[in-house]
């Protein structure tokens, strides 16, 4: 009887319209159904990538590690369903910001995450721009073909 009386609830629609057509209550519907699935967001905690603010949001304690390639570190996060948030505290450089009762799955998560980071290779690709101004350069050390404008006379 009480799983009835969660289950059952009910919902008070008014409608102030001329004529009560069907076109009419549908949409009626549909925008009652948008409201309560909206409140039911503002409800629910989010989880996984987050923003500092939503993340201490909840009044829970957060601990903080250095990272430096957030993007990897998304991909292995994924995989280990942990609430966490970067903060860019300068070029290159990220703290990642997670819930203190994660830390079990943190530290697996970031093992792996290291792994990843350590195996991938150290020479990384050389930027197009440096590239081009290499290239440039080669070009103005080689030396330049003169070239003479001939007039050159047919006879006829």
């Amino acid at each position: 009887m009480v799983d009835e009386d969660i289950s059952r609830r009910t919902i008070a629609l008014s409608i102030r319209t001329g004529k009560l057509t069907a076109r009419t209550l549908a949409w009626a519907l549909r925008a009652a159904g948008r409201k309560i699935q909206k409140e039911r967001q503002a409800h629910q905690t989010p989880h996984g990538r987050q923003t500092v603010r939503q993340l201490m949001k909840y009044g829970e304690a957060t601990n903080s590690l250095p990272v430096e390639a957030p993007r990897e570190f998304d991909r292995v996060a994924r995989r280990w369903n942990v609430d966490y948030a970067f903060y860019k505290n300068g070029e290159g450089k990220y703290l990642l910001f997670f819930k203190s009762k994660q830390a079990d799955a943190i530290t697996a998560c970031f093992g792996e995450y290291s792994r990843r980071v350590m195996a991938r290779p150290r020479a990384r690709q050389v930027p197009i721009l440096e590239r081009m101004k290499r290239a440039g350069e080669l070009l103005r050390r080689q030396p330049q073909k003169e070239r003479a404008k001939e007039a050159e006379r047919e006879e006829r």
